[in-house]
């Protein structure tokens, strides 16, 4: 059975809660940093994870800390056009990258905590923050946008220090240059180039360049390429062939960037969203809650979006975000195996051959028969597609029938009047159906009677075409046995001998 793999996104995706929850569920750091070491970048980057609690929930926290020289520069006169590590400016110690710790940060080798939040630690513009006046949290969202400065408070500019990192800046062909020479598996090079793909168009839309010309400190940060490419082998790594997606939360609020103060979702999410309609909603949380290069990984991996898909859950993979939000700020990973659903074995009919219509119902029990056949001839005139009668029992015992008329909607206005004007009833139901239709052509045989018409219906499915039904025209057959004064059934017969003969 396929292994199939659902994001369930509560709180929002990022490439960092994505690389977490593969880690929860079983994929060894070891493999990740010997496989991303073949990218050439190690240098530039400390790829480590730990334990960490929301809301009681135990997770696993993905870092990816760069390893730039970082010279402090004052908030206040920074370049806001240059993206900035708040996070990963650590110059002491670390864990070894192999370790997954249970313990504090601090614990494991930093000489202090942060006091400030970020909404999911690290992004490409991915954890490239700086850090807020400790007084100032409530008001401080992480910032993912192209060539901007990390989010800072809205309201307050408050002058702090931060730490600038001259991180190498990549654009699409460089990077995918790097994942092209690595020699990871062929389904992780592949995916990650998708997803960098992807990125890099919704990026080049929102400001009008060809995608191949953006460059960003986002795409091509270190940490943003981690996030991506380990994510794309951790899913490798556990085999899994189909990716489902939860729909995802707008988020809310706004974040500072370059260009000024923008909403969130920011531009290149929302044209993320649009690419593949993804189901949105607001889950009344005003932070950044899907950072691009989440986004980009839904947009490009996810084979559909919405419930969770028939499947054998066998684990869950626990990624978690940074900060404390109403509910855990979390991903959760499903894993398991596909179940084949009823809807996964039923043919699929081609969509130009379910239409919708209307019909038609009415119960009649005081009207002259001789007026139905008048009223028939009334509503096929008008166009309705069938009309037919079925004898009923009424109130108070009376014999009557109900009278039929499926029509498209658009005649459906003409049929009812043409039914109140010409019966007795006082009310008509209506009902919205969709029928399944079969496409049909009519062909010409020639029997030694003279020329019949055959109508021809083929299948409507997806992915068959065979004729199933050869019908000669009624009328056609009439007229030659009344003409040559022979039965119509071997008229008939006749007909379909003949186009057999002819269509082998």
């Amino acid at each position: 059975m396929l292994k199939i793999a659902y994001l369930e996104c509560q709180t929002g995706i990022a490439g960092d809660m994505c690389l977490g929850a593969l880690v929860d569920a079983g994929v060894p750091i070891e493999y990740l940093n010997t496989q991303l070491a073949r990218l050439g970048i190690g240098a530039e980057y400390h790829l480590w994870a730990n334990k960490v609690h929301h809301n009681g929930q135990i997770a696993t926290k993905v870092h990816v800390d760069l390893m730039a020289i970082a010279s402090a520069v004052p908030a206040a006169s920074a370049h806001r056009g240059h993206s900035h590590a708040a996070e990963r400016e650590h110059p002491h110690a670390h864990p070894e990258p192999a370790s997954i710790d249970t313990a504090t940060t601090e614990k494991r080798g930093h000489a202090h905590k942060h006091p400030h939040e970020h909404s999911h630690g690290h992004h490409h513009h991915e954890g490239e923050h700086t850090h807020p006046p400790a007084n100032s949290t409530k008001n401080f969202q992480s910032q993912h946008y192209t060539h901007i400065v990390a989010a800072e408070p809205i309201e307050d500019d408050t002058e702090h220090h931060h730490h600038h990192y001259d991180t190498p800046q990549r654009n699409l062909p460089q990077i995918e240059k790097l994942i092209q020479a690595a020699n990871l598996p062929a389904r992780a090079t592949q995916w990650s180039l998708d997803i960098f793909r992807q990125l890099a168009i919704s990026e080049g839309a929102v400001h009008g360049i060809d995608p191949s010309e953006v460059h960003f400190h986002e795409v091509g940060a270190v940490d943003a390429i981690v996030d991506i490419v380990g994510t794309c082998l951790g899913l490798d790594y556990l085999d899994i062939a189909k990716i489902y997606c939860s729909p995802l939360p707008t988020g809310g609020g706004t974040v500072r960037a370059a260009h000024g103060i923008l909403p969130v979702p920011v531009p290149a999410v929302l044209k993320l969203f649009s690419s593949r309609n993804v189901p949105v909603y607001s889950n009344k949380i005003d932070r950044e809650l899907v950072t691009p290069t989440g986004a980009a990984i839904a947009v490009a991996l996810a084979t559909e979006f919405g419930a969770p898909p028939a499947m054998q859950l066998q684990q869950i993979g626990l990624g978690a975000g940074t900060i404390e939000l109403p509910i855990p700020n979390i991903l959760r990973l499903w894993l398991g195996t596909e179940i084949a659903s009823s809807a996964a074995t039923t043919p699929t009919v081609r969509p130009e051959y379910l239409e919708t219509i209307e019909v038609l119902s009415t119960q009649i029990d005081d009207l002259n028969p001789q007026a139905i056949g008048y009223i028939f001839d009334r509503l096929f005139q008008a166009g309705a597609l069938d009309v037919f009668t079925q004898p009923i029992g009424m109130k108070k015992s009376r014999s009557g029938i109900l009278l039929t008329v499926i029509c498209s909607i658009a005649i459906a206005p003409d049929c009812e009047q043409i039914i109140f004007k010409e019966t007795s009833t006082l009310g008509i139901r209506r009902d919205r159906q969709t029928r399944s239709i079969l496409p049909r052509e009519i062909q010409s045989v020639v029997t030694k009677y003279g020329t019949v018409r055959v109508k021809v219906a083929r299948n409507n499915l997806v992915d068959d075409d065979s004729i199933v039904n050869v019908h000669p025209e009624y009328e056609d057959c009439a007229a030659i046995a009344q003409e040559q004064k022979l039965a119509w059934r071997e008229v008939h017969q006749l007909a379909l001998i003949a186009w057999h003969n002819l269509n082998g």
